[in-house]
């Protein structure tokens, strides 16, 4: 029989729906219990792409025996940690102070009102490695807690780690100044963790951290520090080559369990792919390099073809694993090759992606281009253009061959807050390349969030496709991520359309997200709405790590917002929020990259670009097409048929047209050089 999960959403609850465990979702309902029954909590925190999760299910929560141990000592909580980030930021600050260490899966032991005393990550079903067996541990901390002189020792531990995820929340205001000073700090810091010959930070495993290339790449644009475009242009340059990237079908792994970027923890995962695909963007507008073009174009197929709705949604993340193996789907022999491609194709095939009879993976191969096209097509013979014609060839017929295997799990929960990382990149992509069908499948995104996301005068955290073109209604309150990160990307998609609904929206969100997660107390933002369920503590995630904190991107957001509209509390927010965390900028930037990428948006003066003219207008296209040419990171662009007509904004006010031509206007503080007509002049004004 099914257990309590079987009603939830969330595709890694359901994962675990048939356990034998006696699952309860996070709820008053499983402290109720424990409390009745004086139990401890097991929660379990996990998501439905993680490789370890699948193991322990497999070896503990599918083990009868187990289970059994779990139900009579325990009260078992399961949460999915992309739909509950303020639990699972909360016990994961309590495992790492207990450790040293974190990661998923989460196992934390909690007394019945919800206070941690013991935890780990992933423990075996069996005494190995120096790790204890999950049973041994289940028993042992079950009598700890019912042996009256242990648990009073674990109640200590208990209130120290409590005060420990209470210090982590704590506000410490900084007097000192923030300015591009701490930019410079954090890329010389990069700039001693990197790794010159195979790119990226630091040695195994390496993550793709697209947040410290973007400050990288603010750093160059203002002081023209070659090497930090370099570390850029190397490390994408090898990422697209190794096989962190899928050759076949585009789209990046989670990252890379060596320093090559050749063997990837096989996950794709929908925030990653948003912010990489904007990075390389980013660095394409900077160098002009055809290599990160295509990776954007191949990347944003990907995500149209395997990771949308047909209701405007994007699913959240495909599985390592197919066939209980890890990366099975992914990888080839040369036989496999052979046997999809004729002798010739497939020799070019194996010479261009590294395929040798002995594989490079557990006996198979993980495709990659170790070797630039010159040397593959010198080595076959053969002109670049011949070969680069045999590629996307083979690319096609393998991929159409790969498509027959088991597929990944797909977790098709729809997050709010990935989402808008995905539309920021659809909007802005398609406006940068002429690309407006991408720009429709951000109008298409846009849509779906602000109706079907956004309900109740309150914007929600997650739902699930639930048939081809339906989804499950919107649940579980937003997060402070949730409404910065989609302000954000409406900003974008209007710098990208000119619609005034997704200005107007993008404002109302920013109001209603200061009205829930201020604190005028403390002047800051926290994690959770004052409308939440209460917790341990309120939560107030201040680091960046896979993706921007919430309160790195509600400054960001604000700060945009405050360019627009000229609103100085929009301003104040940002800034208070960014002295609070200015002092731990500059001690450790790795953590805190997305809040200095924010200091730079403050200390370093915003290009305003402002064009007046018929938007159906060739020559008014024409300007628009400039305005969003060439690496600009602080960039802000607006736009309007005539005077009055746009949105209500300081940028648009007396921003006439020229002798009755379309006008562009290039301004800093909304002081603006002299107006152009031309997109000739409109470039040499943006540089």
């Amino acid at each position: 029989m099914s257990n309590r999960l079987a009603s939830e959403t969330s595709p890694y609850l359901l994962q675990h729906k048939d356990n034998p465990v006696d699952w309860y979702p996070w709820g008053d309902e499983a402290f109720a219990l424990a409390r009745e029954t004086n139990r401890p909590i097991m929660l379990s925190v996990g998501y439905s792409a993680c490789h370890w999760c699948h193991v322990m299910e497999r070896e503990s929560f599918e083990n009868h025996e187990i289970a059994d141990l779990m139900n009579r000592l325990f009260v078992n909580i399961k949460v999915d940690r992309e739909e509950r980030p303020d639990v699972d930021s909360i016990y994961m600050a309590a495992v790492q102070a207990m450790t040293g260490h974190g990661g998923w899966p989460m196992t934390v032991f909690l007394m019945p009102d919800g206070r941690p005393f013991y935890g780990g990550t992933y423990f075996p079903n069996t005494d190995r490695g120096g790790m204890p067996g999950f049973p041994r541990v289940l028993e042992a901390v079950s009598a700890a807690y019912h042996d009256p002189a242990q648990r009073s020792q674990l109640l200590g531990t208990s209130s120290q780690i409590v005060s420990h995820i209470e210090s982590i929340a704590a506000v410490r205001h900084s007097r000192e100044p923030l300015n591009t000073d701490i930019v410079d700090n954090a890329a010389l810091a990069f700039q001693r963790e990197f790794d010159h010959r195979n790119g990226g930070m630091g040695t195994q495993p390496k993550f793709p951290q697209p947040m410290a290339y973007e400050l990288l790449l603010r750093h160059w644009y203002r002081t023209g520090d070659a090497e930090s475009l370099k570390m850029v242009t190397v490390t994408l340059e090898k990422m697209a080559r190794g096989g962190i990237y899928d050759q076949l079908g585009g789209g990046f792994a989670r990252y890379s369990t060596d320093n090559t970027w050749l063997v990837p923890h096989f996950e794709k995962m929908l925030y990653d792919n948003a912010q990489l695909v904007t990075l390389y963007l980013h660095a394409w507008q900077a160098t002009g390099n055809p290599l990160f073009r295509r990776i954007i174009e191949e990347t944003l197929a990907y995500v149209q073809r395997e990771m949308t709705h047909s209701a405007g949604g994007f699913f959240s993340a495909q599985d390592a694993d197919s066939e209980g193996e890890e990366g099975k789907f992914y990888v080839w022999t040369r036989d496999e090759i052979v046997s999809v491609l004729d002798s010739d194709l497939s020799h070019i095939a194996c010479a261009y992606w590294d395929v040798h009879p002995d594989g490079n993976f557990e006996g198979k191969s993980i495709l990659n281009v170790p070797r630039g096209a010159a040397d593959v097509a010198t080595e076959l013979g053969i002109t670049i253009s011949e070969l680069e014609s045999a590629i996307r060839e083979a690319r096609t017929k393998l991929y159409q061959a790969r498509a027959k295997r088991v597929w990944p799990g797909l977790d098709d929960k729809i997050l709010t807050s990935w989402n808008a990382l995905m539309l920021k990149a659809f909007a802005e992509c398609g406006a940068a390349l002429g690309k407006p069908e991408w720009v429709e499948v951000a109008r298409k995104n846009a849509d779906f969030l602000l109706t079907k996301m956004h309900t109740n005068g309150r914007l929600h955290r997650t739902c699930k496709a639930s048939g081809p073109s339906e989804t499950t209604s919107a649940r579980l309150n937003g997060y402070l991520e949730d409404y910065a990160l989609l302000c954000d990307a409406l900003l974008t998609l209007y710098e990208s359309t000119f619609e005034s609904r997704w200005f107007d929206a993008a404002k109302s969100l920013a109001n209603e997200m200061i009205e829930l997660f201020w604190s005028e107390d403390d002047a800051v933002f926290f994690d959770t709405g004052t409308d939440h369920d209460e917790l341990l503590v309120r939560p107030r995630d201040i680091y960046d790590t896979a993706s921007p904190s919430g309160g790195s991107a509600a400054a960001v957001s604000l700060l945009r917002l405050a360019i627009f509209t000229g609103e100085p509390d929009y301003h104040r927010g940002a800034t208070s929020s960014l002295r609070a965390l200015r002092d731990l900028m500059v001690r450790a930037p790795e953590a805190t990259a997305n809040w200095i990428n924010a200091v730079d948006l403050y200390a370093y003066t915003a290009q305003e670009i402002v064009i007046t003219g018929d938007m159906t207008d060739a020559a008014t296209q024409a300007l628009i097409e400039v305005a969003h040419s060439g690496y600009h990171p602080n960039r802000v662009i607006a736009a309007q048929s005539r005077p009055g007509e746009g949105v209500a904004s300081p940028l648009l006010a007396d921003r006439p047209m020229v002798d009755g031509k379309p006008t562009a206007f290039v301004c800093e503080n909304y002081t603006c050089q002299l107006p152009v007509t031309t997109p000739e002049a409109l470039r040499a004004q943006m540089a």
